[in-house]
């Protein structure tokens, strides 16, 4: 005598949780052709703090890293100043000593390295997959990523701008008005969002961080040395000259040096005359913000690539 096996009923939990999962996917695959809020929505400022307060978050367990930024520029600022204080007075221009015409290169130069060392924790994270998480998650615009990495690099650059100025006044080199010190702060700002998105592109398109620290080298004292930093256009032969007046940093340091030297400053103030004419303190900071926004159009396709 044979026996029929019937198979078993799927339980009603089952068919019903089907049912959910698909109406889940459904809803997903619906919400994946809805375009995201993009910038300036309170989702996009909700992310961005919140990425901005994990770098806070790290840098609270490696406090070194604040104590090792602020006490290397004070080191240059001191040994620069005290090697060539006994250069004549007059010899670099409206300057009172070195240490005076030396304060805006180093303030500019902090706030470059910094922001160009932006990217290698966004590095780490893609090496380790962490970065991954935020590429795939639906975020209102990757440049949050951008956003978080520049108020973070922007706080530690102020902390050392202040650091710098404090030491530069005791010094002897003066203190600009308030409206130079807002100006000094508008240009150390602009300079290190644009840097930053730079060094994030690179985060994004380079194998890894070798190639990264590699070029951080590789462009870090050729920038510094070929721009007006350390010494004025004029002393330098004329090739030099050239490459200095197309160089970023220039267009920050030779404002911030003209407010500390002259009170009446203005937009129209002649602050560094290059090879090709003239350039006023407001053509330096129109050449700023041209830069930051090169910078950030540049940044835009890589933010869209998927990094494996």
């Amino acid at each position: 005598m044979s026996t029929t096996i019937t198979p078993p009923t799927p339980p009603k939990s089952t068919a019903i949780e089907n049912a959910e999962l698909r109406d889940w996917k459904a809803a997903i695959a619906a919400d994946a052709q809805t375009p995201p809020p993009g910038l300036f929505s309170s989702a996009f400022l909700q992310e961005t703090a919140a990425m901005t307060r994990r770098l806070f978050i790290q840098l609270q367990r490696r406090p070194t890293t604040l104590a090792a930024g602020v006490i290397q520029p004070v080191m240059w600022l001191l040994l620069f100043g005290a090697l060539f204080q006994n250069v004549p007075q007059g010899l670099f221009g409206d300057s009172q000593n070195y240490g005076q015409f030396l304060g805006a290169g180093i303030i500019v130069f902090t706030a470059f390295g910094g922001a160009l060392n932006a990217g290698l924790p966004v590095m780490f994270d893609r090496e380790f997959g962490f970065l991954n998480r935020f590429l795939v998650a639906p975020l209102a615009s990757r440049y949050s990523i951008v956003m978080a990495s520049a108020i973070f690099i922007a706080a530690m650059s102020l902390v050392q701008t202040a650091a710098i100025v404090g030491l530069s006044a005791f010094l002897g080199a003066g203190l600009p008005d308030v409206l130079g010190l807002g100006l000094l702060v508008l240009i150390v700002l602009t300079l290190v969002l644009g840097v930053t998105a730079l060094s994030l592109g690179l985060a994004f398109s380079l194998p890894g961080h070798i190639e990264l620290i590699a070029v951080i080298f590789v462009t870090n004292l050729p920038l510094l040395f070929a721009s007006t930093a350390l010494v004025p256009l004029a002393f330098m032969p004329p090739w030099l000259q050239v490459v200095a007046s197309l160089n970023p940093l220039s267009y920050a340091i030779e404002p911030i040096r003209y407010v500390y030297l002259h009170g009446d400053w203005g937009l129209g103030s002649v602050v560094m005359q290059a090879p090709f004419g003239a350039v006023t303190l407001g053509g330096a900071i129109a050449v700023l913000i041209g830069f930051c926004g090169l910078s950030l159009a540049l940044v835009h396709p890589l933010l869209r690539r998927r990094i494996a």
